[in-house]
């Protein structure tokens, strides 16, 4: 018979290392988070270590370097294969977190927030948006990044009820600064022999 202090640890183990597989296995996030403890805090937790399901409810904040996650609810399943598929819902569910190699923030929202990490996928429904730090705006219906081919898909239901988007997908797409102009030698100096 297992003691029950040690199913606490393994509901709470499998409840992180789902919350790690939704919030950190993306390519999005900066590399060094991956190393990095997972912090969690909901106003409650139940886990069903049989069915290999933990639920987060409440409040939710999961923090793992310079990844947020805020939401109502992150319900987090495991497959027989040791994957993970997560959903992270709210009005909205919230992300934020640097861009690895890039020194700049991504900052995403929807009400429902799912990531496979078997696929490497993560897609956002209903109310869709990304931003960068550096102006760029995407808003759609339904959002979709592909780690592995490194796509995205943004997509309309044509239906936007109370809202002046008509349906239609938007993005603001900011110029890219210009590369420094390398400095010349200083001329006009004379050569003495």
């Amino acid at each position: 018979m297992c003691h029950p202090g040690n199913r606490l640890r393994a509901a709470v183990a499998l409840g992180l290392a789902g919350t790690w597989a939704l919030a950190a296995g993306s390519a999005l996030a900066e590399r060094a988070d991956r190393d990095k403890p997972i912090n969690i805090e909901a106003n409650s937790m139940i886990s069903d270590e049989a069915k290999k399901v933990s639920t987060f409810d409440g409040k939710v904040v999961l923090t793992q370097g310079s990844l947020i996650i805020r939401a109502d609810r992150i319900v987090v399943r495991q497959d027989g294969d040791g994957f993970y598929h997560g959903v992270a819902s709210g009005k909205p569910a919230t992300f934020r977190h640097k861009r690895d190699g890039y020194g700049e923030y991504i900052d995403g929202e929807a009400f429902r927030i799912e990531y496979d990490n078997k696929l490497e996928r993560v897609e956002f429904f209903n109310e869709a948006r990304l931003r960068r730090d550096s102006g760029d705006d995407i808003r759609g219906d339904f959002i979709s990044y592909d780690a592995k081919t490194e796509r995205f898909t943004v997509k309309s239901t044509g239906e936007a009820p109370g809202t002046d988007r008509e349906g239609r997908v938007r993005a603001t797409i900011m110029p890219k600064k210009p590369a420094e102009p390398q400095t010349a030698p200083v001329s006009g100096t004379s050569r003495q022999d």
